[in-house]
């Protein structure tokens, strides 16, 4: 049985928007050495219909010369929520229908290894309210955006969670990894 692993960029005040706001930060290497452990142990990524058809466009003609993470985001099976796609035209693509709770449950019980969710704010925060994330990478940026979408769902429920691994990065980002407590 595998987990479900999800990598955010955030604001200070929790907003998980396009990361169009990250830009002047820079890309620390370190950053790229902690997403590298997130997907080496992932055998698919979970995406929500907006964030996957951000995603074909940016990655699906990207080689590992562009980008050394280019090969796991073309590679990999891409297992896209969505209520309104029927087909998908990025390679290793497979729509799975409208979120569902115990099909995602399945789908972490028969894929072999871990799934990486990138992105994707209104699965995650159904994912979350379904309790069914094993793992959050957050790399919070040193700023505040005030209005936009935030992580958690403003009528979330309570959850306790474990601090596993934290970083701070030249570029004045800070990486946050939690898991469930309990």
């Amino acid at each position: 049985m595998g987990a479900i692993h999800i990598h955010e960029f955030m604001s200070l005040d929790g907003v998980i928007d396009a990361p169009t706001w990250t830009a002047e930060y820079g890309f620390d290497p370190m950053m790229g050495e902690a997403i590298g452990a997130i997907t080496a142990r992932s055998r698919g990524i979970l995406l929500g219909r907006k964030t996957y058809e951000m995603f074909e466009p940016a990655w699906s003609n990207r080689t590992v010369e562009d980008d050394p993470g280019a090969p796991f985001f073309n590679d990999t099976t891409k297992y896209v929520v969505s209520g309104t796609l029927t087909s998908g035209s990025w390679r290793n693509s497979e729509i799975v229908g409208p979120y569902d709770a115990d099909t995602i449950r399945k789908l972490k019980d028969d894929v072999d290894g871990d799934l990486y969710v990138s992105g994707s704010g209104t699965l995650v925060r159904a994912l979350l309210g379904d309790g069914l994330v094993d793992g959050l990478h957050l790399f919070v940026y040193p700023l505040t955006l005030g209005a936009g979408p935030k992580l958690f769902a403003e009528d979330a429920a309570p959850s306790k969670q474990t601090l596993s691994a934290f970083e701070r990065y030249e570029n004045g980002v800070v990486y946050l990894a939690y898991r469930p407590k309990g």
